[in-house]
């Protein structure tokens, strides 16, 4: 890590720890200065928003118009607030990198970071940030630690990190760990999509103080040390990129003794909110404004689940993101918690709506959140994953638990969506050896496929 952007992180880290005090009027009034000084950045550098918000620019937040992942990438060279950057030259790092050319946590041209999304939800997006933004990037990911009460290599003591994520070059969380790596942070990073046995061997290697992976790779882990296999004490267990369910939770909680801290972040904004000692997520308000909206966009009241969400990046410049809107479904809360912080509670991540399910129901269409499938299969396999075929659902299960077998999964499967509305759906069940992933190394709980195998 370079000694430049290692003292820009540290010293974001000690500015936003003085803001762990601030109180909800001194949060709304930060919000609103940084807001008019990202618009103010923005109208100035960015021809696309100067359009797109054409009329507006002085309105406030909530009047104007969302922006998709779709527009940016197709105006990217007018949205993005720097001739120094365009489209086809990003790409052409980008696939630089993926063909093993280059450090992923190296600034590019000595001035740029830059990361692609895989493209699940909504097609693949480029994100680029100066050295300021990525260093709130990272500070971002470190405030995670801060905020669970885990000493993270700011005062002087290296902190033993091993991540299962990624590997893919192109990928956010790998140039987070490249950049982090340091003196301060030993770091191991270990592919998710490697063999269990081969992880579980690194990791009693290393002997990490703290473990950070996605929800898919950390549940099977914990079956490991239960097992006796792994041999590991982290401080804190990290939970990123996946959706955390209670079970996968419970589960590390009993192999480790420290339940996981669950971080919601994402590779446009970094990270959005993270667990304090008390187990509440609550939300990075001075770097995100956070808006859950229901299927017509309209804000949802608080305790209210959204159908999508809309983020805007207080401290992005590069490619700015005002009301920028995600598929993910989440509930916000009040404020208040034993902490000290007033930073508002974030209650739920339900996942994208692309997990959700639209399938022909007795008295009509119905919409099928995983969570129905969170209620039969968490506790009967080690992982699993439901695949919506044209005539069909079939479930991949791997590591069936003792005295389950495919045919009672199938029927508990059947009698939940039977008690969803969805009573003929035939349903198959299909032990695996492991559950498949993405190109990046994420475990969806449903996916659809446009033809049967």
């Amino acid at each position: 890590m370079d000694v430049r952007l290692l003292s820009q992180v540290l010293s974001l880290r000690a500015a936003w720890r003085r803001r762990d005090r601030w109180d909800a009027a001194r949060i709304a009034d930060h919000q609103e200065r940084a807001l008019q000084r990202l618009r103010e950045a923005t109208y100035a550098g960015s021809e696309f928003y100067r359009r797109h918000h054409a009329g507006l620019h002085e309105a406030p937040l909530q009047e104007l118009p969302p922006v998709r992942k779709a527009d940016l990438m197709e105006h990217f060279d007018e949205a993005i607030t720097t001739p120094d950057l365009n489209l086809a030259d990003v790409q052409d790092h980008l696939q630089e990198l993926a063909e093993g050319g280059g450090d992923p946590g190296r600034p590019w041209r000595g001035r740029w970071w830059v990361a692609a999304t895989a493209g699940t939800a909504g097609g693949p997006g480029i994100f680029a940030w100066n050295r300021f933004e990525w260093a709130a990037v990272l500070a971002s990911y470190a405030r995670a630690y801060d905020w669970a009460g885990i000493s993270a290599g700011s005062r002087g003591k290296p902190v033993k990190t091993a991540l299962v994520s990624s590997r893919v070059p192109t990928h956010q969380s790998a140039a987070v760990a490249a950049s982090l790596a340091s003196r301060f942070v030993p770091t191991l990073r270990l592919d998710v999509t490697a063999p269990l046995d081969g992880i579980t061997a690194a990791l009693n290697g290393f002997q990490p103080k703290v473990l950070v992976g996605y929800a898919s790779a950390l549940k099977p882990l914990a079956a490991e040390q239960s097992a006796g296999r792994l041999h590991i004490a982290p401080a804190g267990v990290m939970s990123a990129s996946e959706v955390l369910t209670r079970q996968a939770a419970l589960e590390m909680e009993a192999a480790w003794g420290t339940a996981p801290i669950d971080v919601y972040a994402t590779t446009e904004t970094a990270g959005i909110a993270s667990g304090c000692p008390y187990r509440n997520s609550h939300l990075y308000e001075d770097l995100v404004i956070l808006e859950p909206v229901d299927q017509a966009g309209a804000p949802v009241p608080a305790g209210t689940t959204g159908a999508r969400v809309l983020v805007t990046v207080l401290f992005s410049r590069t490619l700015p993101l005002i009301r920028y809107e995600m598929s993910d479904s989440v509930r916000v809360g009040g404020r208040g918690c034993p902490c000290g912080r007033s930073f508002s509670l974030l209650e739920e991540v339900e996942g994208r709506l692309e997990d959700v399910l639209e399938l022909s129901g007795r008295e009509g269409p119905v919409r099928l959140h995983p969570i129905v499938f969170h209620h039969v299969l968490d506790e009967v396999a080690m992982g699993w994953q439901v695949i919506q075929e044209p005539a069909r659902l079939r479930v991949l299960v791997a590591g069936i638990a003792p005295g389950q077998n495919p045919e009672g999964i199938r029927a508990a499967v059947a009698g939940a969506l039977d008690a969803a509305g969805v009573p003929a759906l035939p349903v198959v069940v299909q032990p695996v050896d492991r559950i498949e992933r993405t190109a990046l190394g994420k475990a969806p709980f449903v996916r659809a496929l446009r033809s049967s195998r």
